[in-house]
C-alpha cells in the first residue's frame, strides 16, 4: 500500500479522534465492555484530551494515503532518558495486515533512536489479538499489570517491550 508518514499537528486532532472512534468499537468489542470503550474514548480521544497530549510532548505520527486520508496513527513519549513508551497504535480496521502498523512502529523506533532512546515499551490488553502482531515484530511480554482507571473500569494489560537497535 502506498502511504506516507508524517508528524501530527494540532490541526490533525479531529481526524485522530474520528479514527479512534471508528476503530475502537471494533478492536475492543470482544475485549472490554461497550461502556468501558465509551469511557476510554472520551478520556483519551476527546479534542481536549488530544490537545493536552500534544502540549505535553506526546508525539503523534500519521500514516496517510496519497490523497491525505488518514490510514492510521501512533503516539509515543519519553518516560526517562533512554526509555520510551508507545501510547497508541491504530490502523483502520479494513487496512490492517497491510504493513501500515509495522511502518508506524519503525518510524517511532527511528525517532526514539535519533533521540538517544534504547528501549520501547507499551501496554496492550491481555485479550487483544494485537498481542500476536507485536510479538511478530519483535516485542516481548515483560510483565502483567492491572490498572484501575476509575468508574469501576480496569485495564488488564501486558507490558511489552523491545530494545531499540
Amino acid at each position: 500500500m502506498n502511504h506516507s508518514i508524517r508528524k501530527a499537528t494540532a490541526s490533525d486532532i479531529r481526524s485522530i479522534s474520528e479514527l479512534a472512534h471508528e476503530v475502537w468499537p471494533k478492536a475492543y468489542a470482544d475485549v472490554i465492555t461497550t461502556e468501558q470503550i465509551h469511557f476510554m474514548l472520551e478520556w483519551m480521544y476527546s479534542s481536549s484530551s488530544l490537545e493536552q497530549q500534544l502540549k505535553t510532548g506526546i508525539e503523534f505520527l500519521l500514516a496517510e494515503d496519497k490523497e491525505g486520508h488518514l490510514l492510521g496513527f501512533a503516539a509515543y513519549r519519553c518516560l526517562e532518558s533512554t526509555h520510551w513508551k508507545l501510547d497508541k497504535l491504530y490502523v483502520r480496521s479494513n487496512l490492517q495486515m497491510k504493513g501500515i502498523g509495522k511502518q508506524l512502529v519503525k518510524h517511532v523506533m527511528a525517532g526514539i533512536k535519533q533521540a538517544g532512546g534504547t528501549h520501547l515499551e507499551f501496554q496492550v490488553n491481555r485479550r487483544n489479538k494485537a498481542v500476536g502482531f507485536y510479538q511478530r515484530i519483535g516485542f516481548h511480554i515483560l510483565r502483567e499489570e492491572d490498572f484501575d482507571i476509575g468508574h469501576g473500569f480496569y485495564m488488564n494489560d501486558y507490558i511489552m517491550g523491545c530494545p531499540i537497535q
